[in-house]
């Protein structure tokens, strides 16, 4: 019971900061278009998918670019840090324009994994594989999409428009809820291995 109440406990600070970060932020002291390169990473063990410390739920890993960074290398760079693994970058999958909360560009990339080991970071409570038949129920619906487009491998990169209203908030939040309740991922970064899904 006290793990319980410690993993709820930090849920008002954290939603407050989420809040800040999606609201606020990107109105009143950030300049240009935010653009977030992430990664769809294959393997014959499946897709590898990651969970942040602060808004729980499985996603796909990947961060900004440093300024003057190539946006392949900040990619190959963001996906080792997050979860240790190190990738080639096959090709640009295409670009989900969000409006609404945290407006921003993500830019995905089909990935291939070539090295290293999945491993929880300091960004990261927790990185697995997933069968693409049978991704998990905690999996941010955002990802969906963008996940099934790089499956689909299409020639030439892809632009879609959304927003990120009221009800993806939500589901960010439940998922999140539901993450902190069944306490997992565990939230000790001590482990060198994570579960592997097929």
């Amino acid at each position: 019971m006290a793990g319980l109440l410690g993993r709820l406990a930090g849920i008002p600070l954290t939603w407050a900061r989420i809040a800040w970060f999606g609201l606020v932020a990107p109105r009143v002291s950030e300049r240009g278009p935010l653009v977030v390169h992430q990664g769809v990473v294959l393997s014959e063990r499946g897709v590898l998918l990651a969970v942040r410390g602060d808004l729980r739920g499985w996603e796909l890993p990947g961060g900004n670019a440093h300024p003057g960074e190539p946006e392949e290398a900040a990619v190959r760079r963001e996906i080792r840090e997050e979860t240790g693994v190190e990738v080639e970058v096959l090709a640009q999958v295409g670009d989900w324009v969000r409006s609404g909360f945290r407006p921003h560009v993500a830019r995905i990339w089909r990935c291939r994994a070539v090295g290293g080991r999945p491993a929880p970071s300091e960004e990261t409570l927790q990185v697995a594989w997933f069968d693409p038949a049978a991704l998990p129920a905690t999996l941010f619906p955002w990802y969906r999409e963008p996940l099934a487009q790089a499956l689909a491998g299409h020639p030439s990169p892809i632009e879609r428009h959304e927003r990120l209203g009221i009800r993806a908030v939500l589901a960010g939040m439940r998922i999140d809820l539901r993450m902190r309740v069944s306490g997992e991922p565990p939230t000790a970064r001590s482990s060198g291995s994570t579960p592997t899904r097929s």
